[in-house]
């Protein structure tokens, strides 16, 4: 595991980050899905953000790597965990992701206004002019379009400060920078209601479920048949991680048939 220090020194106490957390994964083996792809390229350009919602195994990380991939902007990537729910390692981290595609990122103004916001007990009217020193710093720090993908935000939701700062934050975001979260349950309603205000677009887990059409094109890219993937969709319901899983097992039985 590789741990850096934090660049930024006034603003919290310097630790070692978890370079891992702010690394792009590597590429996933899977079906790219242009079903899915079209609604996230459509929420880039009318949206300031977008919510992957579902339970695990629904394949919402893997989506968020191939648009990733696709989407024609440097990404800054976060993988949020629940120690993270303290204000000063959240942000730490995000700055980091974010320092690696701007230069810079995270120091000046915005490093003051977070060192003055209590830790602990920030009340919304903190958290907003929080909200509005991220939006200004990112549109005063030079560097190309930039998607910000925060994976696993749910376990952050108890956080008190959380709320609070997404829903001043998501709809200021500059139209060069869109934010990307994954989530395994619904956003809190506050952040939910702002679908209505076109800042938010939510694809829930009924979305990502796959078609029948998309788990016959996974199988055929395992060389399996359409009667394979027709009985492992009825088994999986579409479920991702279970259909990938069907398919491989399969993949595996028959080449060691073929190989006896």
């Amino acid at each position: 595991m590789l741990m850096v220090e934090s660049p930024n020194d006034s603003a919290v106490d310097r630790m070692a980050l978890i370079v891992e957390k702010i690394t792009i994964p590597a590429p996933p083996i899977s079906l790219c899905r242009p079903r899915l792809i079209s609604l996230l390229r459509q929420s880039l350009t009318s949206c300031t953000a977008t919510i992957l919602s579902g339970r695990a195994g629904t394949g919402k990380t893997t989506l968020a790597l191939h648009f990733a991939e696709l989407c024609g902007r440097y990404v800054a990537w976060y993988k949020a965990e629940a120690p993270e729910g303290e204000l000063r390692i959240f942000f730490q981290y995000l700055f980091a992701s974010i320092s690696a595609q701007r230069h810079g990122f995270g120091r000046g103004p915005l490093e003051t206004v977070l060192d003055s916001a209590p830790s602990a007990s920030a009340t919304d009217d903190e958290m907003g002019l929080l909200a509005e020193a991220f939006v200004h710093e990112l549109e005063r720090s030079p560097g190309p379009a930039l998607m910000i993908v925060i994976e696993d935000l749910h376990l952050l939701y108890d956080a008190p400060w959380l709320v609070p700062f997404f829903k001043r934050m998501l709809p200021l975001l500059p139209s060069d920078v869109h934010m990307l979260i994954t989530s395994r349950t619904i956003p809190p309603a506050p952040l939910w209601r702002m679908r209505s205000k076109q800042t938010l677009t939510v694809i829930d887990e009924d979305t990502l479920w796959f078609t029948r059409a998309e788990a016959v094109e996974l199988f055929e890219s395992y060389n399996l048949t359409r009667a394979q993937a027709s009985i492992a969709f009825d088994e999986s319901h579409g479920r991702a991680a279970a259909l990938s899983t069907l398919a491989a097992n399969l993949r595996y039985a028959e080449a060691s048939r073929r190989s006896e």
